[in-house]
């Protein structure tokens, strides 16, 4: 009776764990991330050429020739966040803007994410390019300000909307159990290819192993404890 009382408790414990670990979710966050294009690529449209932007729109400086993405979408972290999609070449995209002596051209590919990532209610745009002819000293903010008004901006300067997408909303956390829209064979290859909440072979997470083997092991002990209390 008495190793019955303990190992029972302990057998829930661990019944708990497992439970609560299927039903943990990843905490996201919804935003438009900033991107540079790898001026070394040879190709138009390569996804590893996007190179996750190291500063804001506001303080970057982009040169005559650049090329910057942006892409609305939910993601833990820049490790995690989506890239542009669509043709990034500069030759095409400003192809119909000339040069102009002390301005500069710059790239723009707009990238408004799936329905997926769209906050609730809203249809996002088609992804675009833009070609924006800019004063020699502009910030890409001012290439944005250029060609996709109207932008939206938080008290804390944090791009929010671009060409009025979306219309509310600023990086909000987004629990990871929203409903997933019927993704392309790009999107589904790229989601594939990103690490998910398990080990590198889709196996359970190093926490909840290590969770695991914890209950275990005082089950152990439990059953260990009681049998030489009645020995």
């Amino acid at each position: 009776m008495t190793c019955r009382r303990l190992v029972l408790p302990v057998l829930c414990l661990l019944l708990a764990v497992l439970g609560t670990a299927g039903q943990a979710q990843a905490v996201g966050y919804r935003y438009w991330s900033f991107w540079d294009r790898n001026s070394t690529a040879d190709t138009a449209d390569t996804a590893d050429t996007w190179v996750y932007a190291t500063q804001g729109p506001s303080t970057a400086r982009p040169s005559d020739g650049d090329v910057q993405g942006f892409r609305f979408s939910v993601s833990e972290d820049s490790k995690d966040s989506a890239m542009p999609r669509g043709a990034a070449d500069f030759a095409t995209i400003c192809a119909k803007t000339s040069a102009r002596e002390g301005s500069k051209r710059v790239g723009l590919v707009l990238d408004f994410g799936t329905t997926a990532d769209a906050p609730s209610g809203s249809t996002p745009p088609r992804p675009r390019t833009a070609c924006a002819r800019i004063d020699g000293d502009a910030t890409t903010a001012d290439a944005l300000a250029a060609v996709a008004k109207p932008l939206r901006y938080d008290t804390n300067a944090l791009l929010c909307a671009i060409a009025g997408y979306p219309t509310t909303g600023c990086g909000e956390p987004v629990a990871d159990d929203r409903p997933k829209a019927k993704a392309s064979p790009g999107e589904e290859a790229e989601a594939n290819s990103k690490p998910g909440n398990g080990d590198e072979n889709g196996g359970p997470s190093v926490g909840l192993l290590a969770g695991i083997a914890v209950v275990a092991a005082l089950g152990a002990a439990a059953v260990w404890q009681a049998r030489r209390r009645r020995d």
